[in-house]
């Protein structure tokens, strides 16, 4: 139970820092304002059911993905802790840019309800970095390598993915709400700390996977 406890913990700030939901409500409500609310209403339960599927699939199908490539559980680490600190540097240093560029991707969307998958989902909600960030800390944050142990870890994982879907059906359907109560500053200073927490997450995994390399190498002198 204690695993599926500091999974939940692990997974959840990570899934929540790069998929940022709040600056999300902003956009999706830019994106949906000439619709009426039962249309939004309807589009942000679809654009949460649609990412719940793109962190599930991640989440359960990466292990699989890695050993039809032969990746170790090391040089994931590594890569993936590499990766995610990369993202979390991004949005610390220019989380305006990243926003915009969303904007741009979700803007071009045509009055069609299948928006919800894209650009809505992907690559607006749950893009590849949200892919990314999903595998790399579900397979590369030191997991236990017992199967009950195991069973728990990704049981809070997948928690983890709930409630981050969960978030997500909630900032979306009261986006406006949430834009009058935060305004522009909040946004900024909620999408910055969660760069940060991200960026630590990411050199954690690195470190797990660095310890992984070199602990043989250096037991064996």
């Amino acid at each position: 139970m204690l695993e599926a406890v500091n999974a939940f913990l692990l997974g959840f700030p990570a899934l929540f820092s790069i998929v940022n939901p709040i600056s999300g409500g902003f956009i999706f409500r830019g994106v949906t304002a000439d619709r009426p609310p039962e249309a939004q209403a309807r589009l942000a339960r679809l654009v949460a059911l649609n990412s719940l599927g793109v962190m599930m699939g991640a989440l359960w199908a990466g292990s699989y993905v890695l050993a039809f490539f032969g990746i170790t559980l090391p040089a994931l680490r590594v890569a993936g802790g590499l990766v995610v600190a990369l993202s979390g540097w991004r949005l610390l240093n220019a989380p305006e840019a990243h926003e915009d560029r969303k904007q741009q991707q979700a803007a071009t969307a045509d009055g069609i309800e299948d928006i919800a998958l894209f650009p809505l989902t992907i690559p607006f909600t749950t893009g590849p970095g949200t892919i990314a960030v999903a595998v790399a800390v579900a397979l590369g944050a030191g997991h236990p390598r017992l199967f009950a142990g195991l069973g728990w870890f990704f049981l809070g994982m997948t928690g983890a993915a709930v409630a981050m879907t969960a978030v997500i059906w909630v900032t979306y359907t009261y986006a406006d709400r949430l834009t009058r109560m935060m305004g522009p500053t909040g946004t900024r200073t909620i999408t910055r700390m969660s760069a940060f927490l991200l960026l630590c997450i990411g050199v954690q995994i690195m470190i797990t996977g660095v310890e992984d390399v070199l602990g043989p190498l250096l037991a064996a002198r």
